[in-house]
């Protein structure tokens, strides 16, 4: 149960997200109005992105130190997680957007970044499964994952913010922790990025695991 304490935390977490969030009063902003509650949703799936990205690029540099099967597979379930919380982001986003922005896609440097970037990652994956050879796989692999997240970190946070962005805190935009980030909204905001942080790492450990056994169980057949 010691070991386990964060899978209750998780869970704790985001089902007081989904539930406070939903109820508790938000503020009544021009335009956004109701739908600042995707605050609480989409905004966690891009700050969980990035950290379970990081644990793939950690774990991508440990496998170039000392090579193995856990290195190898770890980074890559992460980095599977960190591109589905990247889809999630993107279509959370778009929603947010068709009823702020008036559409789904305005081609915002935001939006277009984001994009180019889980590009990239799923790049990544083709990278995986062009090779057969495990080695050669998880060497390349590793090459790659660390470019990958080395470009996509300026395309998120460096480049919008040269240039005209519909989001906050870009393009002149004042972010919304400058002008409207209050009391009600912060506490449900934390939890949020907190839980759905921990759901992501989660589902690494556990697919991880499985995909460890899986590997050890075909070199034994």
């Amino acid at each position: 149960m010691k070991k386990n304490w964060w899978k209750v935390l998780a869970v704790v977490l985001l089902v007081y997200t989904v539930v406070v969030g939903m109820l508790h009063e938000v503020p009544r902003l021009a335009i956004l109005n109701e739908t600042i509650r995707n605050l609480y949703f989409h905004v966690p799936m891009w700050f969980g992105m990035i950290l379970i990205l990081l644990i793939s690029v950690i774990y991508s540099i440990k496998y170039l130190r000392k090579p193995s099967i856990e290195n190898d597979v770890i980074a890559s379930e992460a980095a599977k997680v960190g591109i589905l919380f990247g889809v999630l982001g993107i279509i959370t986003g778009m929603e947010w957007a068709k009823f702020t922005w008036g559409e789904y896609w305005s081609n915002d440097p935001k939006q277009n970044a984001s994009a180019i970037g889980l590009l990239i990652y799923f790049a990544y994956l083709v990278l995986r499964s062009s090779f057969n050879e495990q080695q050669q796989r998880a060497r390349i692999s590793a090459v790659y994952n660390i470019f990958a997240f080395a470009a996509l970190i300026p395309l998120l946070f460096i480049l919008p913010r040269l240039t005209d962005s519909l989001h906050p805190g870009n393009g002149g935009n004042p972010g919304f922790n400058a002008y409207d980030l209050d009391s009600r909204l912060r506490m449900v905001f934390y939890p949020a990025v907190m839980g759905w942080t921990l759901l992501g790492i989660w589902v690494v450990n556990v697919k991880s695991r499985l995909e460890i056994l899986r590997q050890r169980l075909y070199e034994t057949v």
